[in-house]
């Protein structure tokens, strides 16, 4: 079975004039001559995006859309209609967002977070920017000090709702922030702690445990050497100049150095650390 919205790897069928016909199971999905892949013969396999044209056939590309079904991304918008908008998705034909999955409207050059997904009803790729109600914490599929891929969902009093592995929701609050972020960034992070009690998760950047402070390790280690051994931060710099400057929290950079000291591998100096030389 072809899925739409989806890669699939299907085999050329036949050829001709205006492109190649994909295996399908049934008469074949077209994929333009614009995207056949140089030197496809008969039989090969071609790793293809699979949508619907503007007059509701199936059809294949080769070109890379910057979003799959029940992917969650950030798009602009490009036309707006009656019936509803029309985001740049990054292939020849937009994404259509239904006027009944969008929030406040939309409007030309806007930019909305929206979650990707098969209409039912028609079977073709669409977006809504209802995306709260997809997401569920009633039966996690995540568990403390998972690694996590994250998405910036809103701003609330306590800090960012996060949106985790595009199924769950969990907070990053303001003390675990070091840098400016937005709707819809996306970036690693982990699971910090479930509350059992209602399934409320905080998050965190970055690696969890040891295995972030071994990270952190390395990169002040070369920081050090790449900058005559001595760096001119401490546990009284400010928490922003420690992030521009290492890319971590200064809880995590005040770890990773104390670790660093008790190896003897540096020394605290007025002013900052210096590498000891072996």
């Amino acid at each position: 079975m072809v899925k739409v919205g989806e890669y699939n790897k299907l085999k050329v069928l036949r050829e001709v004039d205006f492109g190649v016909y994909l295996d399908d199971g049934g008469e074949g999905v077209l994929l333009p001559k614009r995207f056949v892949p140089k030197n496809a013969n008969i039989g090969d396999e071609v790793n293809v995006f699979v949508y619907h044209d503007s007059e509701g056939r199936m059809i294949a590309t080769t070109q890379q859309p910057l979003g799959v079904a029940g992917d969650i991304v950030k798009l602009r918008a490009v036309t707006v209609t009656e019936q509803g908008a029309f985001l740049d998705f990054g292939l020849m034909k937009d994404l259509f967002v239904p006027k009944s999955q969008q929030l406040l409207g939309m409007r030309p050059n806007g930019e909305y977070l929206v979650k990707i997904y098969i209409d039912e009803q028609t079977g073709r790729i669409a977006a809504t920017e209802r995306i709260e109600q997809t997401l569920s914490n009633d039966h996690l599929s995540v568990k403390e000090l998972d690694v996590v891929n994250l998405i910036v969902f809103r701003r609330t009093d306590i800090g960012y709702l996060m949106i985790i592995n595009n199924k769950h929701t969990g907070v990053l609050h303001f003390n675990e922030i070091y840098r400016t972020i937005g709707e819809g960034d996306k970036f690693t992070g982990f699971i910090k702690k479930i509350h059992p009690a209602n399934n409320n998760i905080d998050v965190a950047a970055g690696k969890p445990g040891y295995n972030r402070i071994e990270d952190e390790t390395e990169k002040i280690l070369r920081l050090l050497k790449e900058n005559k051994n001595f760096l001119p931060y401490h546990d009284k710099s400010d928490p922003e100049d420690i992030y521009q400057f290492f890319g971590m929290s200064k809880k995590t950079f005040k770890m990773t150095t104390g670790n660093l000291y008790r190896q003897r591998k540096i020394n605290f100096e007025d002013g900052g650390f210096r590498l000891i030389e072996s």
